[in-house]
């Protein structure tokens, strides 16, 4: 999310086509942003290893037109992203990473062969990956029914059912947890929003850009100086202290609970709905709903209480947990998962289960665990302040634009074709 002057601040056109191309199809509107032109190098003996397919620069550009803008699918805090045509047919999204890494080319390698090994439903593949002068693109398996955010904002879309809510929250639950659970070694998201929860035909929820955080930052440090994250997601640990956890993760999790449950953004720019942030208006609410079993005032009015209310529930008290100020306190992803899947009692969310249950489901918890909102927000302005002044501003990160949705924090109606579904949806969940 972001404000307007954000949005236009946007770094650059992709990167150009191998010079060779000359023709105004592969050349005409481009800067040098970024280096291009020359062909990827042979691939390195000390690399020959890697599981995944390493492209050539003329592979790729050959396979989204040139990056053209008609194959643009979005640009985010990473880097570009066009849609590309392999020439076995299969459909790939292509993402430019943004230059000016810390990484050396052996680590961004290794990086790249452990994302390559992750493999989950509910996670969005790897299938190569290239590196051409300086200039580093991965490639991803095509996701084609656009993005959560899209999807529960976006302009004139029709109202998403419960069903449909409940499904990618669960499916988007399960994927997270693997990241953290499951993978060696593990891997923290760091940037876990609507925008990066893709969507298939069957509206199965993919996590999208997992490990991209890892390797773009500088491994001279183990507190990157880019800000990672996006406003209104972003754990109060963070803005106090520059570094994420799992426990972070789950807190944007927790905030996109609160968006399917609500149907408002993270933050609301115009501050014609809220003055604060989704979560601060959403805390007393859900202490009334979990006290008092009483939902209205936080359930999306468009939902016209067509929902589970048992469904919801668990909904609730797991975004109440994830979003508690206590990093600490927070449940993990297998918990949350059990709780939204119905297979546990809402009690495993707590620290103590047992222990002044609905207390503890709360968002804020004791006296001494208060969320301080206004602690927080001084937090995060120090945040935005300094990287107004930092080239790294120009990203998603900070709401201009999102992978797979031109601005879709202001226009979220503007995809490319295949992003554009004008049909109401009706698919039925499990």
């Amino acid at each position: 999310m972001g404000t307007p002057l954000e949005g236009q601040r946007g770094w650059g056109p992709p990167p150009p086509p191998p010079a060779a191309n000359t023709s105004s199809e592969f050349s005409s509107g481009y800067s040098s942003h970024v280096p291009g032109g020359p062909v990827a190098v042979p691939i390195s003996p000390n690399y020959a290893g890697l599981s995944k397919i390493q492209f050539t620069y003329e592979d790729l550009a050959t396979a989204t037109g040139g990056f053209s803008q008609v194959n643009l699918l979005g640009q985010g805090g990473f880097g570009f992203v066009h849609k590309g045509i392999l020439t076995d047919g299969s459909v790939v999204a292509v993402k430019s990473l943004k230059s000016g890494s810390g990484q050396g080319e052996r680590e961004f390698q290794a990086e790249v062969e452990i994302i390559s090994r992750v493999h989950h439903r509910h996670l969005v593949s790897l299938v190569g990956y290239c590196v051409a002068d300086g200039q580093r693109m991965l490639v991803y398996e095509f996701v084609p029914n656009g993005t959560l955010e899209y999807h529960l904002h976006g302009k004139g879309r029709p109202v998403m059912d419960w069903g449909l809510r409940l499904k990618i929250a669960l499916g988007s639950a399960k994927g997270l947890a693997y990241l953290h659970e499951d993978c060696h070694p593990r891997i923290i998201h760091r940037d876990i929003k609507g925008a990066n929860i893709l969507l298939d035909n069957n509206y199965e929820a993919m996590v999208a850009d997992f490990g991209l955080a890892k390797l773009t930052e500088d491994n001279n440090t183990h507190v990157s100086t880019r800000v990672m994250g996006t406003f209104g997601y972003l754990a109060p640990e963070y803005a106090s202290s520059g570094k994420l956890t799992e426990k972070s993760d789950v807190f944007s999790f927790g905030v996109m609970l609160l968006e399917l449950i609500t149907g408002r953004r993270p933050l609301d720019t115009t501050n014609k709905l809220m003055d604060d942030s989704l979560v601060d208006w959403a805390r007393p609410f859900l202490t009334k709903a979990l006290e008092e079993n009483n939902f209205d005032e936080l359930v999306d009015p468009r939902l016209e209480g067509n929902f589970d209310p048992d469904e919801l529930h668990r909904m609730v008290a797991c975004a109440a947990a994830s979003v508690r100020h206590s990093a600490r306190r927070r449940p993990k992803m297998s918990q949350i998962v059990r709780a939204l899947d119905g297979d546990s009692s809402l009690e495993d969310l707590n620290e103590k289960p047992g222990k002044n249950n609905t207390a503890n489901f709360g968002a804020s918890g004791p006296a001494s665990d208060i969320y301080d909102t206004r602690a927080y927000n001084a937090d995060m302005m120090k945040f935005r302040q300094m990287v107004m002044t930092n080239q790294d501003f120009n990203s998603s990160e900070y709401g201009a634009t999102s992978d797979y949705g031109l601005h879709p924090s202001e226009t979220s109606s503007e995809f490319s074709s295949d992003y554009n579904h004008s049909g109401a949806h009706k698919q039925t969940t499990k």
